[in-house]
């Protein structure tokens, strides 16, 4: 008895919405025995995860504070992944952002500037524009993998971060951490709440939820870009050029995570250091998939993650378990969500072997 993958003659709409949902509840299920077989009682476990974080409302500004920026690179990501474009380095790029946002805030001439804050969300997208434009150009000239090509970048710019922190940029009143000054007043997001730490910085990720939508679903351009991805040859014969798609995809993707970099900097954190961020450049990704690639359905599943950062800290603090659980959830969640698709989009069919 011999099984046959092949594709569906059509993939049913059901199965691609069911999907996230279905990953989720096995991941769920995976969490249940994950926790009891470090013996402890998964309910109260997962109750800790993912209940007792949101039961506050300083966890409810938490929440939100971490899904902004994990929303707002998946947009970045989504326009490029349609198109196949797979801009796997938002992290780098992230960093970038925050470095040339940091430069702004710290060594502008004029720092009680009421346009400094504007000044630095631009240099920080500014910025993670560039660092994507390395990929665009070697991708586009010398078809080079982008993958490959964003990835490596990341490291690069981690260490560039690290050598300014400990080197020219070092704050000398920082007790020889490796941090930077705290940026002027000016240079901050004020929070709503002297309280939380939650700022108007959550308005950029709206807008470019927004702006995400309008792009992917309601223009000319965006369509062009799907088409590209689903079908390169009938985009190719419209006349869409496919180095057209690869700037405009890594390009806003890296606008994106440049500003998220910046977010971070002037919102949170207030400083430069070498964990300007806990993984979200690459937690996006998944964020992106979970999504759909649909600007509403990322919304929803950077909340998801978001809490799953969240509730990681959660646990850490009242079972002892490490918080690097969180990344545990996101793999199983991503490992599950790439099986949900498959068997979404192919089926395995039993044929008979030749006698």
């Amino acid at each position: 008895m011999l099984f046959k993958v092949e594709r569906r003659p059509e993939v049913s709409l059901k199965l691609r919405l069911a999907a996230p949902l279905i990953a989720t509840l096995c991941t769920l299920l995976v969490g249940v025995l994950l926790f009891s077989s470090l013996a402890h009682n998964p309910i109260d476990a997962l109750r800790l995860y993912f209940i007792v974080p949101l039961s506050t409302i300083n966890g409810l500004s938490e929440w939100l504070l971490k899904a902004s920026p994990l929303i707002l690179i998946a947009c970045g990501l989504a326009v490029g992944f349609r198109a196949n474009v797979w801009n796997i380095g938002a992290e780098g790029q992230l960093v970038m952002g925050a470095v040339a946002a940091g430069a702004v805030g710290l060594f502008y001439p004029n720092p009680e500037s009421p346009f400094l804050i504007v000044m630095m969300l631009i240099a920080g997208a500014l910025a993670g524009m560039s660092w994507a434009a390395i990929a665009a150009f070697l991708k586009a000239r010398m078809n080079t993998s982008e993958i490959l090509v964003t990835l490596m970048l990341s490291y690069v710019a981690a260490l560039f971060l690290s050598w300014l922190v400990h080197g020219p940029w070092r704050d000398p009143m920082g007790f020889n951490y490796p941090q930077t000054a705290m940026l002027p007043e000016a240079g901050l997001f004020e929070p709503f709440n002297m309280m939380y730490r939650l700022t108007p910085s959550i308005f950029i990720t709206m807008l470019m939820v927004v702006a995400t939508w309008l792009f992917i679903d309601k223009s000319h351009m965006g369509y062009k870009m799907k088409v590209s991805g689903a079908a390169p040859l009938a985009a190719r014969y419209a006349g869409f050029k496919q180095s057209s798609a690869i700037w405009i995809g890594l390009l806003v993707s890296g606008a994106a995570a440049g500003a998220a970099g910046m977010m971070e900097l002037a919102g949170p954190l207030g400083q430069l250091s070498p964990q300007i961020s806990p993984g979200y450049g690459f937690a996006a990704i998944i964020v992106a998939f979970i999504g759909r690639l649909n600007a509403w359905g990322i919304v929803l599943g950077g909340l998801l993650m978001s809490l799953l950062l969240l509730g990681g800290e959660s646990i850490q603090m009242s079972m002892g378990i490490p918080s690097s659980i969180t990344r545990i959830f996101q793999g199983i969640l991503l490992f599950f969500l790439l099986a949900a698709d498959f068997f979404a989009m192919y089926r395995i069919r039993r044929v008979r072997g030749a006698a």
